[in-house]
């Protein structure tokens, strides 16, 4: 059996935090608010995961009132929700995600993106495919007011 899923995910710019995107550290003068460390598009994926496995979202396997994620590397959160899917049954076949941004200009790291994702699902990098845009100056992604991502996923039974 196949399934899709579709992820979303926002977060505000916030000062004086890192910006993270994929897994990639970005040097970038804010970072993104969040109990994590708020890496939109790694929550995508993780949101189009659990999705398609109909495992609900990230909210209520990592919610924001448990301080132990407070801070955490989303990458970890990633490698969870790929283990919750292998205990249900199914594995990553690919991803496709967009990650809006007006700044930074992000197109130079989606290919190591690409890779912490793939490493974090277990599949080979050509499975994985992150894209960059922006809203053309329109919304709060082009006021500058935060970034968002959407993600696509389809996985199978193992």
């Amino acid at each position: 059996m196949i399934r899709v899923g579709h992820g979303y995910d926002v977060h505000r710019f916030a000062e004086n935090r890192d910006l993270f995107l994929g897994g990639v550290k970005i040097d970038y003068e804010m970072g993104l608010l969040g109990h994590s460390d708020a890496d939109v598009l790694l929550h995508a994926v993780s949101d189009a995961l659990l999705g398609a496995a109909a495992l609900g979202d990230i909210g209520k396997h990592f919610p924001d009132s448990d301080e132990k994620y407070k801070g955490i590397d989303s990458m970890i959160l990633l490698r969870h929700v790929v283990a919750l899917l292998k205990e249900k049954g199914y594995a990553v076949v690919n991803v496709d995600a967009t990650v809006i941004a007006q700044k930074p200009k992000i197109g130079r790291f989606t290919q190591q993106m690409a890779e912490n994702i793939a490493a974090a699902c277990g599949v080979d990098a050509d499975r994985i495919n992150v894209k960059a845009t922006t809203e053309e100056n329109l919304g709060f992604t082009g006021r500058l007011e935060g970034i968002s991502s959407h993600a696509v996923c389809l996985i199978e039974s193992i």
